[in-house]
């Protein structure tokens, strides 16, 4: 496979205040109650400004979500004050779990309104941001998305925003990729019912795959299915070409052993939810290929990776909620962005009030270490139009850049 160099990527500024693990708030001010957007003093009487952050740190994506949470935990640290209406405010992250769940999220929503958050981040996995969604609509809170990548999330409302590409675009970079790279002619997909993340890029790679003269068979597995076996065995026996899996991470291990087991040959494709040390941990020292899109590569900017990762290492919450090393997963260099997008908002709105902060998100512009963001004026999408692919390195356990594509 050629490999091409990677450009670097943006100068991030770099950000603010650390909590430990995801529990929530810095530890230096009090929680409001009085609703969205309401100032809420410290105890030493400094101002403070309230980011939400709906995230997932159970369930089946729970993996993920501690790693976004990562990223937004870094960037407070490194800067844990903005100046709003000129006057500086203390940056107090309020967490919450969404425990990977459509139906718990909204819960989970609600406890974020009823802290007076001027904005929320989140959430990694798009069904519970969905799900979400109509809480932060009637409380009037604008969300931005980090990684939730199905166009639902956005489509039709003007108060969710999100930072990175869409899965229709990831879904046919994928698979123009399969087809250049593989020459690949037949595909397997396998997705998860009821996920609309796994559905829904599924459905794009299939759309794009077929319109390319491919063939696919598809298959979908229930909630809590832990057997492959048979899927795998279904994509050898159909000679399928590529097995597409855009599965959560903890179903993603499992596939892996087991075409493993099985001696699958054909490449494993997903899209950015299996960029993880999760996947490196599970396909090191197996005989699999591995080929992930996503949205940053580690190298893309030296300053952003290696003070991450000396703060890594330096905490063993945050190494710990990193999966156990210091692999920067694209999903925490994007929290880390989507802060300082929430940072840029609050000082455009020059107010905490959530309704301004709203307002003031659609002429935001921002250069992250991910790349240039800014939101379209019909759903508040960022204008995204690359994608990184790589692939696991089963000798090394660490990912090995591959290309940057688009898709013409």
């Amino acid at each position: 496979m050629k490999k091409r160099v990677l450009a670097v990527a943006l100068a991030g500024v770099m950000a603010v205040s650390m909590l430990a693990g995801c529990s929530g708030g810095n530890g230096n001010t009090e929680s409001n109650k009085d609703g969205a957007g309401t100032e809420a003093p410290a105890a030493d009487g400094a101002k403070v400004v309230k980011i939400g952050v709906y995230e997932p740190a159970s369930g089946d994506n729970g993996a993920g979500g501690k790693q976004e949470v990562l990223g937004m935990q870094y960037a407070n640290k490194m800067t844990p004050t903005v100046e709003i209406g000129g006057e500086e405010y203390t940056v107090q992250l309020e967490i919450v779990d969404n425990e990977s769940s459509n139906d718990k999220g909204p819960s989970a929503a609600s406890s974020l309104v009823s802290a007076g958050v001027s904005v929320v981040l989140g959430s990694y996995g798009s069904g519970v941001s969905i799900a979400a969604s109509d809480v932060f609509k009637d409380a009037g809170i604008p969300a931005i998305g980090v990684t939730c990548t199905n166009p639902q999330v956005t489509e039709g409302n003007k108060h969710y925003f999100r930072i990175c590409f869409l899965d229709p675009f990831q879904g046919t970079v994928l698979a123009n990729f399969a087809n250049a790279e593989f020459s690949a002619k037949k595909a397997y997909i396998l997705t998860k019912l009821g996920d609309d993340y796994s559905t829904g890029l599924g459905h794009y790679f299939k759309q794009a795959f077929e319109a390319l003269g491919g063939e696919v068979v598809e298959e979908a597995f229930q909630e809590g299915n832990s057997d492959f076996t048979s899927y795998v065995t279904k994509a050898k026996n159909e000679g399928a070409e590529v097995f597409f899996a855009p599965v959560s991470t903890e179903a993603a291990a499992l596939i892996i052993e087991q075409a493993a087991a099985q001696g699958l040959t054909v490449p494993l494709m997903a899209g950015d939810t299996w960029d993880s040390n999760v996947i490196l941990n599970a396909a090191k020292g197996k005989d699999v290929q591995i080929y992930v899109t996503t949205f940053y590569q580690e190298g893309g900017n030296e300053e952003f990776d290696s003070g991450i990762k000396e703060w890594i290492n330096s905490d063993s919450t945050a190494k710990a909620n990193n999966g156990g090393d210091d692999t920067i997963s694209a999903v925490t260099a994007m929290g880390y962005d989507a802060y300082y997008v929430a940072l840029e908002a609050l000082k455009a709105a020059g107010s905490t009030d959530a309704a301004a902060v709203n307002e003031a998100l659609w002429g935001v512009t921002y250069t992250g270490v991910s790349g240039n963001i800014a939101f379209d004026d019909t759903n508040g999408d960022a204008m995204r139009d690359t994608a990184y692919v790589k692939c696991a390195n089963t000798e090394t356990g660490a990912w090995d850049f591959v290309t940057e594509q688009g898709v013409n």
